[in-house]
């Protein structure tokens, strides 16, 4: 999809280096509606929750959840600090109102990085003049945000798709940043760090967009995990500015629930494949459950399991480390009618080593960077698709120094 026409109408974007990150890369950035626009949001459900996220829902309840500016900033993750942290992050939201003229309600402040370290708000401070002067609607101003929300991501992440509503064009638009400490457990209320923006020229009430972002949030973002940590400051938000000309209503949004749907998933999926010294990226299929949970529950035991990972990381068809994640997994299971297929390889039958099993074609097609495992309990109808990675001594290498 080309950036230049998918970008949504109605947003500005821009980031500047305000001397949070080490590294002196940009590290602070903005997406500002200057007509304002209706928003929803996911926050993790980590009970320790980083001091935006607690300012995020207040003020989205205090400004009948419409949103001007969205402050980011890299490199701290205002997290664990106490009432400071508080105070730092309403001081933000009250300088970033004065920089886009605005009310510090219609702030929406949003942090990763290191947690434990008070924030640097005399640096934000600084820096918001000249991030005022910097935002505009080019793909340069979209991926100057892009690249200034990542920490230890080593690629941009974006999304985009383009639909008809009502017979206007609608556009939709999202980033996101992370790729460790990620097991996103989402929820509508009171999760590096998993931040995503989701941007539309549609215009929506608040309490639909909740609906539709929680939906396309369950099939997406809460279907992945690198290391099955879950972050004290995942965020999901999704804008919809209006300037389209298009409203969404209850008769008319599947079309943008599907859109949303992938332009989620392709997040998603960016953020395993980028997951700190991963070498492979995993899409678990498990089917044959006795219910949509525990299919779930399933995926998580093997996406979360270090034998299994490991196993990944050396190609090695090791498809008894898969049984075993599935029989402590808590789902009901019968170990008679389980089978595993790696691509189109069956490599176990009624619960055993499957006949013909090629150990060698096996080894192969796990040496590839992107591969299926596939498993069926013979029990039901329940499914589950999910997405992980496999575990390095290169992620070992960069979480035992990530402080350093």
């Amino acid at each position: 999809m080309d950036t230049i026409t998918s970008l949504p109408r109605g947003f500005l974007w821009g980031a500047v280096r305000a001397g949070i990150k080490p590294s002196g890369r940009a590290d602070l950035s903005a997406i500002v509606a200057p007509e304002t626009a209706a928003a929803a949001a996911l926050y993790t459900t980590n009970k320790i929750q980083a001091a935006p996220l607690i300012i995020d829902r207040r003020h989205l309840a205090a400004n009948a959840g419409r949103i001007h500016t969205v402050l980011i900033n890299a490199g701290n993750a205002n997290c664990a600090t106490g009432d400071a942290g508080i105070t730092a992050a309403r001081q933000c939201c009250d300088a970033a109102a004065e920089a886009f003229g605005c009310d510090p309600q219609a702030v929406f402040p949003s942090s990763t990085g290191i947690i434990g370290v008070p924030l640097p708000v005399e640096k934000v401070r600084a820096a918001l003049p000249a991030l005022s002067a910097a935002v505009g609607d080019t793909p340069e101003h979209f991926a100057s945000v892009v690249a200034a929300i990542m920490t230890t991501d080593t690629r941009p992440k974006t999304a985009h798709a383009t639909l008809e509503i009502d017979g206007r064009q609608v556009r939709l638009a999202g980033i996101a940043k992370g790729a460790g400490m990620i097991h996103p457990q989402l929820a509508a209320a009171p999760h590096a760090t998993m931040l995503v923006y989701l941007c539309t020229d549609a215009a929506a009430d608040p309490a639909l967009l909740q609906h539709l972002l929680t939906g396309a949030a369950e099939t997406s973002f809460n279907r992945i995990s690198i290391d099955g940590d879950t972050s004290t400051n995942d965020t999901v938000l999704l804008l919809a500015s209006g300037a389209s000309g298009a409203t969404l209503n209850d008769g008319n949004a599947t079309p943008f629930a599907s859109a949303l749907s992938e332009v989620c998933t392709s997040l998603a999926k960016q953020i395993v494949a980028d997951a700190e010294g991963a070498t492979h990226l995993v899409e678990l299929n498990v089917r044959g459950a006795a219910s949509d949970a525990d299919a779930l529950r399933v995926a998580r035991a093997i996406a979360h399991s270090p034998l299994v990972k490991t196993a990944w990381a050396g190609s090695d068809p090791n498809w008894g480390r898969l049984i075993a994640a599935t029989g402590y997994s808590g789902a009901q299971v019968d170990p008679a009618r389980i089978s595993i297929r790696l691509g189109d390889l069956v490599i176990c039958e009624h619960g055993g080593r499957a006949v013909g099993f090629d150990e060698e074609a096996a080894h192969r097609y796990l040496s590839q960077t992107e591969f299926t495992v596939s498993i069926d309990l013979g029990l039901g109808n329940g499914t589950c698709r999910f997405w992980t990675c496999d575990l390095t001594r290169e992620y070992v290498s960069i979480n035992a120094e990530y402080s350093t």
